[in-house]
This record gives C-alpha cells, structure tokens and sequence, in this order.
C-alpha cells in the first residue's frame, strides 16, 4: 500500500447521493480475487457507453479532460452504501483515487476502504457543498492525514475524524497484517519466553 500522509491532488465531482457498491464495481465484473486491473471497471456501467466493450461515455465527469489524473472524489451524500465488496476500494484506488470526500460513508465501505489504502474523508454538509463547486473544475486539494485536514482550494481548511489505528496504517503504507508482521521479531521474542 501506498503510504498517505500530505498530498495535493486534483478533485472530480461525482454529486450523486447514494452511490453503491455495484455501482462502484458491478457485480459481474468481480469475479476476480486479484486487485490488478479493476480501476478499470470502476463505474463501469456509468463511465462506459457500452460497459463489455469499454466505450467511453464522454458525458461522465471522470471521462472528462480536466478529470484525468484526479486523485480525490468529491462524491454526494452515503457513498459507497450496498452490499460489502472489497472490491469498490480496490477498484477506486486502483483508477488512480487516494481519498474520497462525502458527508457519510457506508460502515462496511469505509472499512474496506481504510484497510485498502483510500482515506474517505468526512465533512460537514456546507464544507461539502463547497467541494463540489471546487471540484466541478477540477481544482486542488491538499489532504493532510497527520493533521487530519482538508484544505480546499479557496483555503478552507476542515478537520476531520479517523480512527488512529486506520491513520497509523495508513501513514505507514501497511494494511493490518504488515502492521502486524513489523512487530514479527517482538512476537517471536514474545513466543519464546513462553
């Protein structure tokens, strides 16, 4: 995993409320247990006129020329609500994505989220409003996880919550068995003495 700690990105706009796990990734395209490749399939039914063939829709804002690159989604309200699949955060992070900015995740979501390497980042509902317009045109954010921070564009600066273990992982690019594992040698120290 990709540590996160401060980074500017550039934003997309996605201000639909309610957006599912199978809309993130459709079930059919998830028949796989190996996360190469599904940044593909994200919002495969959305971003592609024909999903199979992977047309492009030009009308979908991460298709958009000024979206290229975008690594925080500025998403409407419950995102990532539906059924438990870790392959939404897979396929977010791997399109390229390291946060996702909403005024409320899905628990499961922002579990799976968290353990895979995407920081969704949750703030209050005016400060969301005026992500969207910022994000709308593709402007930058800088993430601060340290801080726990979230500076928009127009120098909004909002705080906001996560758990210490999640942000201690996080910060040092381990999902939980490598943080587990960095503590290999004082649980062998551990095993032994018993």
């Amino acid at each position: 995993m990709e540590p996160i700690s401060r980074f500017r990105g550039k934003t997309v706009a996605l201000a639909i409320p309610n957006i599912d796990t199978d809309q993130i990734t459709p079930a059919k395209f998830t028949m796989v247990t190996d996360k190469v490749g599904l940044g593909r399939i994200l919002f495969a039914h959305w971003r592609y006129r024909d999903a199979e063939k992977q047309i492009p829709n030009p009308d979908f804002p991460l298709n958009k020329p000024g979206a290229q690159g975008a690594t925080i989604l500025v998403a409407g309200d419950n995102f990532g609500c539906g059924s438990s699949r870790e392959h939404a955060p897979w396929a977010l992070v791997g399109y390229g994505l390291r946060a996702v900015v909403s005024t409320s995740f899905a628990d499961i979501f922002r579990s799976n989220a968290l353990k895979n390497g995407l920081l969704p980042i949750v703030v209050d509902p005016e400060s969301h409003r005026q992500a969207l317009r910022e994000a709308e045109g593709n402007l930058e954010f800088v993430v601060d996880l340290p801080e726990q921070t979230l500076a928009l564009a127009s120098g909004r600066a909002v705080s906001f919550a996560i758990d210490p273990f999640a942000k201690r992982c996080l910060v040092q690019g381990v999902d939980e068995l490598g943080y587990i594992l960095s503590h290999e040698r004082r649980i062998a120290e551990y095993e032994r003495s018993r």
